[in-house]
């Protein structure tokens, strides 16, 4: 599966780059400066000691791929989306977007409520599936490709076939993932990210996640 991965010359977007380079997926990183892309993908590639991603403009890689990935800080989400807006039909999106106030840390900056998820599905439109995941997972465990990670990645989203696509997307980087549910709930799982953050404050780690205990192993 080809993957685009807007904003992917960030930790986040370098990291799943990685993962998914290194379980043989196709992966185009973007970002505004394409120049900036092709300099982070000819970095990857030298760490992966083969040429397997490809780096061009936010626009490109959301026009080339399948399935594009959303990796960029809450203040420049919906100018991301505007951006590519077009090239978005008919795909789906994973949105791992996290609403954080940069005026308060700690805390989420949406005045009402609402996931980021529920944002660009309402700005985006029908036709295309935006899904949540990736919110709760350090870059710090994502950026080594053969590293086991003890974390589940709660996949949110209203369309069951776009949550099961984006599922096997998490599973291809290495994680457990599980079906969370309609796209509301995404509230709860960006919630978690600054508990998490504080986790890590108060017990001086970088690597806090979350696991999902009790559930039958052919739910998971």
């Amino acid at each position: 599966m080809k993957i685009g991965i807007l904003g992917g010359t960030g930790r986040e977007g370098t990291a799943l780059a990685l993962r998914w380079a290194a379980s043989g997926e196709d992966v185009i990183i973007g970002s505004r400066e394409e120049q900036r892309a092709v300099a982070a993908a000819d970095q990857l590639n030298r760490t992966m000691g083969k040429i397997t991603i490809r780096g061009a403009s936010n626009r490109q890689a959301a026009e080339e791929a399948e399935v594009v990935v959303l990796t960029v800080p809450a203040s420049a989400h919906l100018a991301t989306l505007k951006e590519v807006r077009e090239a978005l039909r008919g795909k789906l999106v994973i949105d791992a977007t996290v609403s954080l106030d940069p005026d308060a840390p700690g805390r989420l900056s949406s005045a009402n409520h609402r996931s980021a998820i529920e944002e660009a599905q309402e700005f985006l439109g029908a036709g295309i599936n935006v899904v949540a995941a990736f919110q709760n997972v350090s870059y710090r465990l994502l950026r080594e490709p053969n590293r086991k990670i003890d974390c589940d990645v709660l996949v949110c989203g209203d369309d069951p076939e776009a949550r099961q696509i984006a599922m096997a997307l998490v599973e291809k980087a290495g994680l457990r993932a599980l079906d969370a549910g309609p796209a509301h709930y995404a509230r709860t799982v960006e919630g978690l990210t600054p508990l998490l953050l504080e986790l890590n404050r108060r017990y001086k780690t970088k690597e806090a996640g979350i696991r999902i205990t009790g559930l039958p192993e052919k739910e998971r």
